[in-house]
């Protein structure tokens, strides 16, 4: 306890804004006699990025001195498809945004394991862990994985949530933004410096494609991976294969994951019939196994509008080796340096998004080249060792 009562103390923190290609201190690379306990409160609905972060949070935050815990405020897939030892995630379910009953549950967990430290996730969630925080008495950590107020397309329920935020954020300890766009975002709003960390996403190591097997392929296999809904982008995708399409080249495009709702899935599905895109672009549903999905594809495609913090599914093509066809939006540039790792394209731009398709697509030597500096800038810093690292830092 005595850690955790040093984080409440009165002198703020300097600002931490880590280089990406820092090594994690020897100060930090074992774990102190004791663990420190962590409560991290998540909605849990979904299966996608930031649910991907918390997972790997739960695994490699161990070897820094923090045993981390998941409390799943929204039924969903988070416990059912984690690869979290039992017993590390709870069911908090609420009925309803504004069932606060769910405080209470949570204090009882609190006393049960002995926790030390609150971290939440999501606007729903600082709202909960702030009550819960203000109740025991223990220090919080927000954790800032997109825009709040860019969300989604829902213009209502960004505004509800984005007015959460502001209010519950206000008791944090520290706030911890995953690129330097959201830490500007951040200030913005009107967040301290001194309560301001910037702890970049990472993903574990992937074994890479071989790119010298693939120099005489004739067929580009180019994939989306993502929960398909309307700010990633996916009519624009669409629009850009039509006009590949129509200079006949050999480009083909996957989509893989799940849709948010059953009516934009029906809307997207009809779109590829639509357009007759049937021929080059097919959708493969969700899959838990995205490292061996990457793996299939010459190129990840993720053509956003906006809302993205620092896509983990951008990290895991680096670490595959695969290059990267996305939108300048947001943190997205902080990874992809156009022409290097990949292309970045005008976000919203069909045209743009195709002239980037066939720039990558025109000559697989240079796309050999881009494959090995993807590995390179993975390996360089944005592994999940750094990632843990730099939040146990913090």
């Amino acid at each position: 306890m005595q850690i955790a009562s040093a984080l409440v103390g009165t002198v703020p923190a300097p600002t931490i804004v880590l280089p990406l290609s820092k090594a994690i201190t020897p100060a930090i690379n074992h774990a102190p006699t004791a663990s420190l306990r962590v409560l991290h409160v998540i909605n849990g609905e979904h299966f996608s990025g930031a649910e991907r972060v918390q997972q790997l949070l739960g695994k490699r935050l161990g070897q820094f001195g923090f045993e981390a815990e998941f409390a799943c405020i929204k039924p969903g897939k988070f416990a059912e498809l984690c690869e979290l030892r039992d017993g590390q995630v709870f069911d908090a379910s609420m009925r309803g945004r504004f069932d606060l009953s769910v405080v209470a549950r949570l204090m009882q967990r609190v006393r049960d394991r002995n926790i030390q430290l609150l971290h939440a996730h999501t606007p729903r969630s600082a709202l909960v862990t702030s009550l819960l925080a203000r109740r025991t008495g223990l220090p919080w950590v927000y954790h800032v994985h997109s825009p709040t107020a860019r969300d989604s397309t829902r213009g209502f329920v960004n505004r509800i949530n984005n007015v959460i935020e502001k209010i519950s954020i206000r008791s944090c300890n520290r706030l911890v933004t995953v690129s330097r766009s959201l830490r500007r975002e951040m200030l913005r709003c009107g967040v301290p410096r001194q309560r301001l960390a910037v702890v970049p996403n990472g993903v574990p190591a992937i074994d890479p494609i071989d790119s010298d097997l693939r120099l005489h392929s004739s067929i580009w296999r180019i994939g989306m991976i993502a929960l398909m809904r309307p700010r990633k982008g996916v009519e624009i995708a669409l629009q850009a294969m039509r006009l590949i399409q129509q200079r006949r080249l050999p480009i083909q495009l996957e989509l893989i994951g799940g849709f948010e709702t059953e009516l934009y899935q029906r809307q997207i599905l009809q779109m590829v019939q639509a357009m007759k895109l049937d021929s080059c672009v097919r959708w493969s549903g969700f899959t838990s196994d995205v490292p061996s999905a990457i793996r299939r594809l010459d190129a990840l495609l993720l053509p956003s509008l906006f809302g993205e913090g620092m896509p983990m599914v951008v990290l895991e093509a680096l670490a595959a080796a695969v290059p990267v066809v996305a939108t300048r939006v947001e943190g997205t540039p902080e990874v992809i340096r156009d022409g290097i790792e990949g292309y970045l394209a005008a976000a919203g731009d069909a045209a743009s998004l195709c002239d980037k398709l066939v720039q990558l697509t025109s000559d697989r030597t240079a796309w050999a080249a881009m494959s090995q500096c993807a590995m390179q800038r993975h390996r360089a810093g944005f592994s999940d060792q750094h990632m843990a690292g730099r939040l146990a830092a913090v």
